[in-house]
């Protein structure tokens, strides 16, 4: 064969070259122009809508505006927008009780709250050793005033923050059980979240409750690791049902002494870039180990069950979980304010994200309906344990 090109036909060759990387270019170029053309466009309309509302709402609403609470609630309402649940808007308020519930600190009384249906404030649950425990609030109980000024009056959210305050404040509760209404007062105290506890159970199996991914998660877990093995522990058992989630950080600090050398986790953008979020080390724990999950488990607590998993570390009881597998950033804002959004999508590295699916459990396990609330159930009646521990001791 004659490898030899003349030089027209070089030339002719380099210029079609240079003619499609000229074409290609300025189209990819002109799509982007456009996009962004439309992006501004987009705006300038969105703002010429808000001048119009804003301006009608000045003129007729019949009472004073609150000009704060209505720009919080303009920056609110254009995060909600992107009609993505995790994504928001934190007023600088807000921003201060984030950063203080990932560290795991808290001034406060010591309760997690739910709404009730009624509209008022249901105590899940309480924690040990706190002024609600030393009170002797309980799980059920329902908070109707802060005070002396009804919940239903405040508002939900209002309400909430006014249990929160200063440290060595004097709060006032007004607390229905058992349709008796009966008062309270609390002194406010820096509270240190209990997110990690062990025990040891029958069999010398170590049982480690995680019920948040916080910053002080990783040395309460690390310590009751760290007593189970002192102790002599064969297998252990990891429950991270109720957990919603937390720190990937944190996660991450979880899964290092459990896990083989290598990358454990990544996150993928829109651009389609990966990124490497957990690393493990070198040191690993060869013990036989279970994960406890449910329909609760989710997004970081989901990244920690996989990862033990997918790595042949363990096998998960109970019922498939949330199915969160996407990944958000909280950005401090001038205003002191914080804008938490979604970035990514997030996996271990050997499975797929598991984002509105969840995790399907190796044993599912589900839970009688008139099943006590998990802090409120023993051991002994809990069938999800139960099997878990069935398995690590050779059982069925």
């Amino acid at each position: 064969m004659n490898k030899k090109i003349s030089l027209g036909l070089t030339i002719s060759l380099v210029a079609l070259a240079c003619a499609l990387t000229f074409i290609l270019t300025s189209a990819y170029n002109l799509h982007h122009f456009n996009q962004k053309v439309s992006s501004v466009e987009n705006m300038a309309d969105t703002y010429n809508r808000l001048s119009e509302l804003d301006g009608l709402v000045r003129e007729n609403y019949y009472k004073e505006i609150d000009e704060e609470s209505l720009s919080d609630g303009i920056l609110k309402g254009y995060v909600s927008g992107l009609n993505d649940p995790y994504s928001r808007y934190m007023s600088a308020k807000e921003m201060e009780t984030s950063r203080e519930n990932d560290k795991g600190v808290l001034v406060g009384i010591g309760v997690t709250v739910t709404k009730d249906e009624s509209g008022y404030i249901f105590i899940d649950s309480v924690t040990t050793d706190t002024p609600a425990a030393q009170s002797e609030l309980a799980a059920g109980d329902i908070i109707v005033a802060i005070n002396g000024t009804d919940v239903l009056e405040l508002g939900y959210e209002q309400a909430v923050e006014q249990i929160k305050g200063k440290e060595g404040t004097t709060l006032k509760l007004t607390v229905r059980r058992g349709g008796v209404d009966q008062d309270y007062e609390l002194v406010r105290r820096t509270i240190q979240v209990k997110t990690a506890y062990g025990e040891m159970l029958e069999g010398k199996i170590g049982y480690i409750r995680i019920s948040g991914f916080k910053e002080s998660t990783v040395e309460q877990f690390n310590e009751a690791l760290q007593n189970l093995l002192n102790d002599g522990a064969v297998a252990l058992v990891f429950d991270v049902r109720g957990n919603h989630g937390g720190l990937v950080t944190s996660v991450g600090e979880c899964l290092d002494p459990l896990l083989p050398e290598g990358d454990v986790a990544f996150a993928t953008y829109r651009d389609g870039r990966e990124e490497v979020l957990i690393r493990s080390d070198a040191k690993e724990l060869n013990l036989p180990m279970a994960v406890l999950v449910d329909g609760d488990t989710a997004s970081a607590a989901e990244l920690f069950a996989s990862a033990l998993r997918d790595f042949e570390k363990a096998k998960l009881y109970g019922v498939t979980t949330y199915g969160k597998g996407v990944m958000q950033n909280t950005i401090s804002l001038d205003d002191g304010g914080g804008l938490t959004i979604t970035v990514a999508t997030y996996r271990t590295a050997r499975s797929v994200c598991y984002q509105g699916i969840g995790l399907i459990p190796d044993e599912t396990v589900e839970l009688p309906e008139d099943a006590p609330a998990l802090d409120e159930r023993s051991h002994d009646a809990d069938p999800q344990l139960q099997k878990a521990l069935t398995a690590l001791q050779g059982g069925a």
